[in-house]
């Protein structure tokens, strides 16, 4: 289910998918960098060293595996933290019911 997310000072709109990340899945952490989230790129990268080399790349699997299944939720609640609103009132049903924000937002 996609969404769309506008940033109020720019008009920027981002369209961002809820639920199962299929890109994280196969990719890792590049399609954090591709959408230009750092933090989550970072953590995902060196989460995926630390883990991968000792176990000769098994640890870094799963931790795809993981970030697969919470990564659109995190960069969803980022964009929200920074100011980004509900672009249409169908993202704005999306996201009272999937809980990102409360009705009253």
């Amino acid at each position: 289910m996609m969404i769309n997310l506008t940033d109020p000072k720019t008009d920027q709109v981002k369209q961002t998918k809820v639920g199962f990340s299929w890109t994280t899945f196969f990719f890792g952490f590049w399609p954090a960098l591709f959408r230009g989230d750092w933090m989550w790129f970072a953590i995902m990268l060196v989460l995926e060293i630390v883990i991968g080399v000792p176990t000769y790349g098994i640890g870094a699997g799963i931790t795809g595996i993981v970030f697969s299944f919470i990564y659109n939720k995190l960069y969803i609640n980022e964009l929200l933290g920074k100011g980004w609103v509900a672009a249409d009132e169908h993202t704005k049903k999306v996201l009272i019911t999937k809980g990102f924000i409360g009705p009253k937002k």
